[in-house]
């Protein structure tokens, strides 16, 4: 009996996913392994280990396809030592370059887009039998509709969920449009069935992923629906969302962050720019005063909101005044959180064929934008020292007697094991207060009531 089942598990093919790029493509990619799974794949931590490697590209950045051309030629020598491995493409950049991604390193054998990982169990056997396999299409059918069951051990106490894909907003400097397509909103009744499943699994925190996720939109349900319905799941204790768009907020959204129990005072929503010409520039089709106003009314139904976001710095067109523009708005908001780029080209973008502002430039007004956000961060962060918060417990700590878990307000929280009292479980929420703030962290004690 032992004999045999060694050799079951002799048979099984490992598969290595390296994931680039947004949260959206992290939960893509667990959907893949899922999907990969029903060929007979299992997860490993390394490519070395690896009968299949699978890159899941993000095409925002600069350079972004170059970088994963780089990658692969660094597996060359893994190839070269073992024939029969496979080596796969996926996301953005395999929407984006498609057949070009094969010319250029034959040693590719699939390259499949966002909306067409589904078909992945199809295109193995076409891989295993020797054939190249490509899809890239934006087919008709929801991929959600034709992925495996997630029947799957216990997990982590904090997932992703994605509920909305794909763009309509057209920003002149986003390729996001082109490469997942038209905004798309899952069937909530689906939603909620995995929600479920989630936490059937040890989820005690969901975080809903969009594109655009408060665009949500199916049949008569919107995203404040959708959240009222999986704040009614037993057991899921904290409920999350990112990322939107200003011109998506609806009123019932905004007063939910008042009302609603487990939805976590913390909101992700970019700007990009405090200049009204820049913005304009950039076909966000709002302005500045209007995404102030914005945040007013969320802090009004949740004073203790934390607000983040994201800025483009070096738009084509941006000059001083615009820059200042941005500062301005950044000093009257008061970001708990942000992320900040220099403006990259995409092309087959707008903004792609103006002229760019010069890099260094572009630079010192990038470390002017970023050390007023770490000045922000921080004097929060310092201000939440002896202040109570909520933890989840996520993992333990590199210290003895130490875990890390996230506040409602998701600084990530160092907690101290109490003497007494005995561990804390991962899962578990516990009352904490602050005694230090560090570097993007808080450490803080267990409070015993």
């Amino acid at each position: 009996m032992r004999e045999k089942l060694v050799a079951v598990m002799s048979n099984k093919k490992k598969l290595f996913i390296k994931t680039y790029g947004c949260q959206m493509n992290v939960y893509d990619s667990e959907r893949m392994a899922e999907a990969l799974g029903t060929s007979g794949y299992d997860p490993v931590g390394t490519p070395e280990e690896a009968d299949m490697i699978l890159l899941n590209t993000c095409h925002i950045r600069e350079k972004a396809a170059e970088k994963i051309y780089s990658e692969l030629g660094r597996y060359r020598p893994l190839k070269d030592a073992k024939p029969d491995l496979k080596i796969g493409v996926a996301g953005c950049v395999a929407q984006a370059e498609g057949a070009e991604i094969m010319q250029r390193q034959p040693m590719v054998d699939l390259v499949v887009g966002p909306q067409t990982y589904h078909r992945l169990p199809e295109m193995m056997k076409q891989v295993d039998a020797g054939q190249k396999a490509l899809d890239t299409d934006f087919p008709e059918e929801d991929k959600f509709d034709h992925l495996p069951k997630r029947d799957l051990p216990k997990r982590g106490p904090s997932a992703f969920l994605t509920v909305q894909e794909g763009c309509d907003k057209f920003c002149a400097f986003c390729v996001v449009p082109y490469t997942r397509g038209a905004e798309v909103s899952r069937s909530p009744g689906r939603i909620l069935r995995e929600a479920q499943d989630l936490v059937e699994r040890g989820v005690r925190e969901i975080n809903l992923l969009g594109q655009n996720v408060n665009a949500y939109q199916n049949d008569d349900w919107g995203l404040t629906q959708l959240i009222w319905a999986l704040n009614d799941i037993d057991g899921l204790e904290r409920i999350r969302f990112t990322t939107s768009h200003p011109n998506d907020m609806t009123d019932d959204l905004i007063e939910a962050h008042g009302s609603c129990e487990k939805l976590m005072p913390y909101l992700h929503l970019p700007v990009q720019s405090g200049s009204d010409k820049v913005l304009k520039g950039m076909n966000r089709q709002h302005t500045a005063e209007q995404y102030i106003r914005l945040i007013e009314r969320f802090r009004d139904a949740r004073p203790d909101i934390l607000i983040s976001g994201d800025f483009i710095v070096g738009f084509p067109g941006e000059e001083d005044v615009d820059h200042q523009a941005t500062m301005d708005l950044i000093r009257e908001v008061n970001y708990g959180q942000a992320y900040s780029f220099k403006y990259s080209a995409r092309p087959g973008t707008p903004a792609a064929e103006r002229a760019f502002v010069a890099a260094e430039v572009a630079d010192v007004r990038l470390q002017e934008l970023q050390a007023l956000i770490t000045q922000q961060q921080r004097a929060l962060q310092e201000a939440m020292v002896g202040q109570k918060v909520k933890v989840l417990i996520e993992k333990k700590g590199r210290l003895q007697g130490q875990m890390i878990g996230k506040s409602q307000h998701l600084h990530a929280v160092h907690v101290a094991e109490p003497a007494i009292g005995g561990a804390l479980n991962i899962g578990d929420i516990y009352s904490v207060g602050i005694i230090k703030s560090e570097t993007n962290s808080l450490g803080g004690e267990v409070i015993h009531t």
